[in-house]
Formats: structure tokens, C-alpha cells, sequence
């Protein structure tokens, strides 16, 4: 499963990623999305690790990710169905034997994506060949080991039996595997149905410690998607447990005396059943089981920094996505925090420096922390761009700093116009950047800039022949010529934050 899951992830895992974003704009497309990944990738901790990076880092919203979560239990049965049809029915373990060769050969001198295929054709024939062995080993098994070993069909022993589910899920690191050995046993005899039926359940509650773990040290909707997994399997699985019963009735009574012929496509069946509709019930209530949990885990987190998801480093693509975000929302914020240092009282306000620059810190270091291989990435122009942005965040943190400057230039006859002007563009790109048209914002503060320096630059000789003439003293003239420096870097520094920005959205075709 491992080497199949991991050639997959290299020949579609980016692309998937891209497309799971795409395709979800709701909890039911979500679902959609979600059973379709887990279904190519044979991986549901894939999707749903995916999925917690994915709220992280801005890109879904909660309730979108649990959608994902939803239908990755559908996605992730489908190796149950592969199992039971090819593995036992046709019994491909010998004839995928030149699959395997082949697969290895490509691994070893292709290159690009027909190395990857080979891995994926390689893991896929180890399955059947795995399978093939459990078969063998098994027959052994079933000697000593019988249904009446395990704990009997009793509510207690059901339960027993889940748990047993868990842990073989948490060990082995995969429901899929578990699945299969579980349908192995029962091929052998060495369980019986209801017995299987309860360990299937407890690896489906089992997969989720994957997305649970990656959510540790993250955004609080991280953990809240991780959690709300575990949450659902849990719902889910109880509801299987006691379908049990009825589903077994009812296979009899629809078909009577095949459930024994065919236990193994009747187990798939009943894992794919609860799942089908667990997730039916569950995607018309998204939206309130999403305000549910995070009525059960509260708190915001830094307002600012909170998609700066510990997580997202195993994804520099999705480490690049919650940095960009983060100097978005710091952007804004010190725009707002200008416009209010020059008097604007509408749709403006100050900011606390201090936090701010623990939060332009904390986004440095987290941008220190994503490495790209080669400068051939498709992102690296995308990195570069982000680190000149904070950059230019940090200097004009620095000039926010600088309040009596401010005063002073605000309150400046001879710098009124300029002040205005820097004023209404940043509310104009404040407006702007929030549509996500950064274009149209770059060029307005490159536009701003260059009409501030023509306006400003000839008041420099005009306050030197001031303090000559002994209009003002020097002093004055001094505090004066700062506040000019002021103007001019203030509308430098947010020009050159956009144009970045416009690059870092430009290079990966946003």
C-alpha cells in the first residue's frame, strides 16, 4: 500500500491537491472531491491531512474541509472492493508477478513521471502479491486461530473487537492494509462476518490519528478539522455497529445463503454502505456540525499569524499559499494603521506595534523554514518574492514607528496634498487587495509613489531657503525635511510590497 500510495502521490499528488481545492465550494462538492481523491490516491490520511493543510493555510474554508473528510470514508473502500474482486476472486497474485518486474525496471532508469508510474504499477502488483501471502499464511492460522478465540458477537465483544480495529489501523498506519488482512482472515475462516464487520469499523475510527497528528501544533481550524474527523468516524462507526444486524438480515433475506458464499464482497459491501450513508445524513448538516465543533474547540488563535500552520512545511506549496496570506492580512493591517497615523478616522484604526512585530517575526521565521530544491521550482519565484515583501513589511513597520514624523507631515501645510493622496490610495488599495486585484493595486501605488516624490522633492530646497532666510529655525526645518523623508519611504515601501505580491501571484498563474 505504502509503495503503490507513495507512486500515486508522486505522479498525481499536486495536481489532485490543485483540483480538490478547485471542485470544492461546498460541503457535498467536498464530498464529491474528497471520495474521488482517496479513491485515485488509495489514501484517505492522504486527503484528509490534505484537507486540515488546506484549512490552514486559507484555501478551504471549515466547512468545505469537512466535506473532503466526509467523502475520503467513501474514497478509501475502494481498495476493499479492489481486494475482494481481484485479489481473492480472480486470485491475480501470480499473474501481476511481470507487473512488479516492469514496475521496478521504470523505477530504476526512467525518469519524470514514468518513474513514478513504475512505483505506482509496482505497489499495485505487490497487493495482490501480499494478498497471495496472507492466503498462504492464513491457512495456517485458521488451525488455532477461530472465531471462537476472538470475542463473541455480543455488544461487548463487538466493541472489543473496534478497539482491535484501532490498533491495528494506528500500528499499521493504514485502514486499506487493515482491510485487507481483515478480509483475508475471513477468507481463511479465521473470523466470522460480524467479527469482521466490527474490525472494520474500529480501522475506520483508526485512520483518523493520522490527520490528528498532522493538526498538532496547528491553526485552531486545523485542529478543528482533525478533530471534527475523528468526531464524525466515531458517529459514523457507532452507527455501523449497531447495522450489523439488520444489514445481515436484510443480505439474507434479499439473497439467502450467499452472505456465507460471499462474505468477503459482502463485507466491502457493508464498509462502503455505512460510509455511503454516514455521509448522505451528515453533508446537509455541515454547516452545524462545522459551529458544533467550534463550540467544542474554542479560540481564535493570533489573529494575524493563524495560517501560519506548522503543518503546511511538509507542503512547501501550501507553506508558500498561508505565508502569502499572512502578508496580505499584514498589509492591511498597516495600511489601515497609516491612514489613521494621517487623520483618517473612517475605516481606519491603529494597530498594536509591538504585536504586529512579533507577527512580521513569526512569519520570517516560518518563511526561513520552507526549502525548495532547485530554483527550477515552480515556486521559487513565488519565495523570492514573498521574502522581498516582508522585507518591506519590516521597514514599514519601522516607519509606522516613527509617529512624530507623522504628525508632523500631517499637520504640514506644504505636505497636505501629499498626505491626501497617500491616504485615498491606501484606501483604495486596501479596497482592491481585499477583491484580490493586485494588478490594479500594484499600479496605483507605483503611480502614488512616483506623484508623491515630483510633489515632495522640490519642498526639500524649499525648506533649506526657509531656515537661510530665518523663517523657521532650524529645528523645524529638520523635523520638517523628516516628515518629507517619510512620505516618500512610506509610499516606496507599500509600492514595493504590492509589486511583490503581484509577482508571488503571478508566478503560480493566480
Amino acid at each position: 500500500m505504502i509503495v503503490m500510495t507513495d507512486g500515486l502521490k508522486e505522479l498525481a499528488g499536486a495536481a489532485l491537491r490543485g483540483r480538490l481545492i478547485r471542485f470544492t465550494r461546498s460541503p457535498a462538492t467536498g464530498a464529491l472531491s474528497g471520495a474521488a481523491t482517496t479513491a485515485i490516491l488509495q489514501s484517505s490520511s492522504a486527503t484528509t491531512v490534505a484537507a486540515v493543510g488546506f484549512v490552514g493555510a486559507g484555501l478551504l474554508t471549515f466547512p468545505e474541509a469537512l466535506g473532503i473528510i466526509f467523502g475520503a470514508n467513501i474514497g478509501t473502500t475502494i481498495t476493499g472492493w479492489m481486494v475482494a474482486l481481484l485479489g481473492f476472486k480472480l486470485k491475480l497474485g501470480t499473474f501481476v508477478m511481470p507487473l512488479i518486474l516492469i514496475g521496478a525496471i521504470l523505477r530504476l532508469f526512467a525518469k519524470g513521471r514514468l518513474k513514478s508510474v513504475g512505483y505506482a504499477i509496482a505497489g499495485f502488483g505487490l497487493i495482490f502479491v501480499g494478498i497471495s501471502f496472507m492466503q498462504q499464511g492464513m491457512d495456517g492460522i485458521s488451525q488455532f486461530m477461530t472465531p471462537d478465540v476472538l470475542p463473541q458477537d455480543t455488544l461487548a465483544g463487538r466493541i472489543k473487537l473496534v478497539l482491535l480495529g484501532i490498533v491495528i489501523t494506528i500500528i499499521t498506519q493504514s485502514s486499506s492494509a487493515g482491510v485487507a488482512g481483515t478480509l483475508a482472515a475471513l477468507y481463511a475462516g479465521a473470523v466470522n462476518f460480524e467479527q469482521a464487520a466490527a474490525m472494520v469499523i474500529g480501522m475506520d475510527i483508526g485512520t483518523t490519528v493520522t490527520a490528528l497528528i498532522a493538526s498538532i501544533g496547528g491553526s485552531i481550524d486545523s485542529r478543528r478539522t482533525a478533530i471534527s474527523h475523528v468526531s464524525y468516524n466515531l458517529i459514523t462507526g457507532t452507527g455501523a455497529l449497531i447495522l450489523i444486524t439488520p444489514y445481515m438480515l436484510l443480505w439474507e433475506f434479499v439473497a439467502p445463503g450467499t452472505l456465507l458464499a460471499h462474505a468477503e464482497v459482502a463485507l466491502v459491501a457493508f464498509h462502503t454502505s455505512f460510509n455511503t450513508i454516514g455521509v448522505m445524513i451528515a453533508v446537509p448538516f455541515a454547516k452545524q456540525f462545522a459551529r458544533l465543533m467550534k463550540s467544542l474547540v474554542p479560540g481564535q488563535g493570533p489573529a494575524v499569524t493563524r495560517r501560519l500552520d506548522k503543518a503546511l512545511l511538509e507542503q512547501p506549496e501550501l507553506a508558500l499559499k498561508g505565508s502569502q496570506e499572512t502578508v496580505r492580512t499584514e498589509l492591511l493591517v498597516l495600511l489601515k494603521h497609516v491612514n489613521a497615523m494621517l487623520g483618517q478616522t473612517a475605516a481606519a484604526h491603529h494597530a498594536d506595534m509591538i504585536e504586529l512585530q512579533h507577527a512580521l517575526e513569526q512569519t520570517q521565521e516560518f518563511v526561513d523554514r520552507i526549502h525548495l530544491s532547485t530554483k527550477e521550482d515552480i515556486n521559487w519565484n513565488r519565495l523570492v518574492a514573498i521574502i522581498h515583501s516582508l522585507d518591506h513589511l519590516q521597514r514599514l513597520h519601522e516607519r509606522c514607528e516613527e509617529e512624530n514624523r507623522a504628525s508632523i507631515a500631517s499637520t504640514a501645510p506644504d505636505l497636505e496634498e501629499g498626505c491626501q493622496l497617500l491616504v485615498e490610495t491606501n484606501t483604495w488599495i486596501i479596497e482592491h487587495i481585499e477583491a484580490n486585484q493586485w494588478v490594479r493595486a500594484a499600479r496605483m501605488a507605483a503611480d502614488t509613489a512616483e506623484r508623491i516624490h515630483r510633489q515632495v522633492e522640490p519642498l526639500r530646497s524649499v525648506m533649506m531657503n526657509r531656515v537661510a532666510s530665518g523663517e523657521i529655525d532650524v529645528p523645524t526645518g529638520t523635523n520638517l525635511l523628516e516628515a518629507i523623508r517619510w512620505l516618500r519611504r512610506v509610499s516606496i515601501h507599500v509600492a514595493r510590497i504590492t509589486e511583490h505580491y503581484e509577482k508571488a501571484m503571478i508566478s503560480v498563474g493566480e
